[in-house]
Protein backbone atom coordinates (compact mmCIF):
# COMPACT_ATOMS: atom_id res chain seq x y z
CA UNK A 1 0.00 0.00 0.00
CA UNK A 2 1.19 3.23 -1.15
CA UNK A 3 2.65 5.17 2.46
CA UNK A 4 0.69 8.42 1.93
CA UNK A 5 -2.81 6.53 1.52
CA UNK A 6 -2.11 4.55 4.61
CA UNK A 7 -1.52 8.12 6.32
CA UNK A 8 -4.70 9.13 5.56
CA UNK A 9 -6.41 5.88 6.40
CA UNK A 10 -4.86 6.39 9.69
CA UNK A 11 -5.83 10.02 9.64
CA UNK A 12 -9.39 8.90 8.74
CA UNK A 13 -9.15 6.63 10.97
CA UNK A 14 -8.58 8.63 14.19
CA UNK A 15 -10.79 11.32 13.56
CA UNK A 16 -13.90 8.43 13.32
CA UNK A 17 -12.51 7.59 16.29
CA UNK A 18 -13.11 11.18 18.00
CA UNK A 19 -16.45 11.47 16.77
CA UNK A 20 -17.60 8.41 17.97
CA UNK A 21 -15.94 8.89 21.65
CA UNK A 22 -16.77 11.98 21.79
CA UNK A 23 -18.18 12.57 25.32
CA UNK A 24 -21.70 12.79 25.58
CA UNK A 25 -23.28 15.84 27.70
CA UNK A 26 -24.19 13.59 30.66
CA UNK A 27 -20.88 12.55 30.95
CA UNK A 28 -19.55 16.33 31.24
CA UNK A 29 -22.01 17.22 33.53
CA UNK A 30 -21.00 13.89 35.90
CA UNK A 31 -17.70 15.21 35.83
CA UNK A 32 -18.88 18.46 37.28
CA UNK A 33 -20.86 16.91 40.25
CA UNK A 34 -18.00 14.00 40.83
CA UNK A 35 -14.99 17.76 41.20
CA UNK A 36 -17.53 19.25 43.37
CA UNK A 37 -18.20 16.50 45.58
CA UNK A 38 -14.60 16.46 45.76
CA UNK A 39 -13.43 19.24 46.36
CA UNK A 40 -16.58 20.29 49.21
CA UNK A 41 -17.90 16.69 50.87
CA UNK A 42 -20.87 19.47 51.84
CA UNK A 43 -21.67 20.80 48.70
CA UNK A 44 -21.37 17.16 47.36
CA UNK A 45 -24.24 16.03 50.41
CA UNK A 46 -26.45 19.15 49.58
CA UNK A 47 -26.39 18.69 45.49
CA UNK A 48 -24.47 21.77 44.64
CA UNK A 49 -22.90 19.95 41.82
CA UNK A 50 -26.20 18.98 40.19
CA UNK A 51 -27.04 22.78 40.18
CA UNK A 52 -23.83 23.84 38.25
CA UNK A 53 -24.40 20.60 36.20
CA UNK A 54 -27.58 21.32 34.92
CA UNK A 55 -26.65 25.36 34.91
CA UNK A 56 -24.12 24.44 32.45
CA UNK A 57 -24.50 24.29 28.81
CA UNK A 58 -22.96 21.57 26.54
CA UNK A 59 -21.26 22.60 23.01
CA UNK A 60 -20.24 19.79 20.44
CA UNK A 61 -17.39 20.62 18.11
CA UNK A 62 -17.70 16.83 15.99
CA UNK A 63 -14.62 15.65 17.34
CA UNK A 64 -14.51 17.23 21.14
CA UNK A 65 -16.96 19.30 22.95
CA UNK A 66 -17.28 21.31 26.03
CA UNK A 67 -19.19 22.59 28.54
CA UNK A 68 -19.38 26.46 29.72
CA UNK A 69 -21.28 28.28 32.87
CA UNK A 70 -21.90 31.99 32.54
CA UNK A 71 -19.65 32.12 29.21
CA UNK A 72 -16.42 30.57 31.21
CA UNK A 73 -15.74 27.41 29.92
CA UNK A 74 -15.11 24.67 32.81
CA UNK A 75 -15.10 21.11 30.91
CA UNK A 76 -13.61 19.47 28.18
CA UNK A 77 -13.51 16.39 26.38
CA UNK A 78 -12.23 14.56 23.69
CA UNK A 79 -11.74 10.69 23.14
CA UNK A 80 -14.35 9.69 25.99
CA UNK A 81 -12.33 11.66 28.31
CA UNK A 82 -13.67 14.64 30.10
CA UNK A 83 -11.10 17.67 32.10
CA UNK A 84 -12.15 19.72 34.37
CA UNK A 85 -10.65 23.40 33.79
CA UNK A 86 -8.71 24.76 36.38
CA UNK A 87 -10.81 28.37 36.19
CA UNK A 88 -13.91 26.49 37.36
CA UNK A 89 -11.98 24.78 40.70
CA UNK A 90 -11.12 28.45 41.27
CA UNK A 91 -14.73 29.97 41.44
Amino acid sequence: MNPSIKNVLIGVAIVAAAVVLNPSAERHRDHIKEATAERSPLAGMIGLGSLAAMASNYHSIGVASYTSVRDKTVTVGAFGMVFLLDNYKDQ
